[in-house]
């Protein structure tokens, strides 16, 4: 049924095969591949990280991945690459919107079925503005998804997390009624969502509806929780930078309802990867304290997985 995996950027130090070989030997299923571009220089947290350079996916190179992923017993649940497509600075955009595309090719080339990644968003626009943009850029990259047969993941995460982003984010996708634009202007059912729990509870919304009224957008799911803190939340309010009063943690230590959460997972008849994304900084010291938070994350998922 569901197929357990983790999203490597948090192994970002190691090689791609280290990153399947501890899959393989610690019971996972999948893994979700991180595919920055090579000479990327981008500094933001778990950003950045590059585990298949899609830029040179030479024969040999396609092999060679096929080979390690059987040897340890592991398949990719999706290439993941997650920019701005909507920066306002062009060549920005230009340059992110190319890559995607490369992604998707890459994908293809190693019959991995999906590509999880970001809408984009001008965080200065509204989001009539920003919607009118997506309506432009976006059919040309999800063209090209549907040419080559694979769909696009679109994680529902704001991208308001640091002061760059203030005041609108840099992810349009955040929510219901967004979503229904999005795949109203785009109705090709290719583009999807690349769907995290996480980020409906610290924006105050239902985590388990979504799973019901978009089972057919359903491409990928992240696994990851998140501890809102209530005094905190009293005292700054929903309009402070959300960090100022939550915190991303490891599944089973937030406010995720993981048994609704699978419950509605099983429901649907979702067949698809559920992979662990970690950023819960308590488990960030040493390579240990990350390998601890990705085994005990699995640990507490196995409830739900058989």
């Amino acid at each position: 049924m569901l197929k357990l995996g983790f999203n490597s950027a948090i192994l970002a130090d190691f090689s791609f095969e280290h990153v399947i070989g501890f899959a393989g030997n610690h019971g996972f299923a999948c893994v979700e591949m991180m595919c920055w571009p090579a000479n990327n220089t981008d500094s933001r947290r778990y950003a950045g990280v590059t585990h298949i350079n899609v830029g040179d996916l030479t024969t040999e190179a396609v092999s060679g991945i096929r080979h390690s992923l059987k040897e340890a017993g592991v398949f990719i649940s999706a290439l993941g690459y997650y920019p701005n497509p909507l920066d306002p600075d062009p060549q920005k955009s230009e340059y992110y919107i190319e890559h995607i595309k490369e992604v998707i090719r890459g994908a293809a080339r190693l019959d991995v079925p999906v590509v999880t990644t970001f809408i984009g968003r001008d965080p200065a626009k509204s989001m009539k503005e920003n919607l009118a943009r997506f309506a432009d850029v976006w059919p040309a990259i999800v063209k090209v998804a549907e040419e080559n047969n694979v769909k696009i993941a679109i994680e529902n995460c704001p991208m308001f997390f640091t002061d760059d982003e203030w005041p609108g984010g840099k992810n349009l996708a955040i929510s219901p009624a967004v979503w229904d634009i999005m795949f109203e202007k785009i109705p090709s059912p290719i583009l999807g969502l690349n769907y995290d729990p996480s980020h409906m509870v610290w924006q105050m919304m239902d985590e388990i509806k979504p799973i019901y009224n978009y089972k057919d957008r359903l491409h990928h799911v992240h696994l990851k929780d998140v501890k809102v803190y209530k005094d905190k939340l009293d005292r700054v309010g929903i309009m402070a930078n959300p960090l100022e009063f939550h915190s991303p943690k490891l599944p089973g230590l937030g406010d995720v309802n993981w048994r609704a959460f699978f419950a509605a997972l099983t429901d649907v008849r979702y067949r698809g990867p559920v992979v662990i994304e970690v950023e819960d900084k308590a488990y960030e010291g040493n390579i240990s304290d990350v390998q601890t938070a990705i085994l005990t994350s699995r640990n507490y998922l196995k409830q739900f997985l058989g």
